[in-house]
């Protein structure tokens, strides 16, 4: 999750600024300062610090014995549904059947 912050706090520096000084503005927004990249003039990036929350950690096995997975699930697909794919006639396809 990003930290965002309004732009008043923020200094604004120039892409050619920006590149020079890139390391000093990677330990600024280490320290909790962000910083928006200007082009011509016109902003169009933030370097803003990440929110440093730690998540709650992986607890692997909670989904055991709730999903089944099909016998064939990796058995080849009809002739016809490769064809569907093949020629665009699936549901999505913009492409009238054949």
């Amino acid at each position: 999750m990003v930290h965002v912050m309004t732009q008043r706090s923020m200094k604004q520096l120039n892409l050619a600024e920006a590149k020079a000084k890139f390391s000093e503005l990677v330990d600024a927004a280490a320290r909790g300062d962000g910083t928006i990249i200007a082009k011509s003039g016109t902003p169009v990036a933030m370097l803003v610090p990440l929110d440093h929350v730690k998540h709650a950690p992986i607890k692997f096995g909670t989904l055991k014995g709730k999903i089944r997975i099909a016998d064939d699930f990796d058995d080849p697909l009809p002739d016809d549904v490769l064809d569907a794919f093949e020629q665009g006639g699936g549901p999505l396809s913009l492409k009238p059947r054949k």
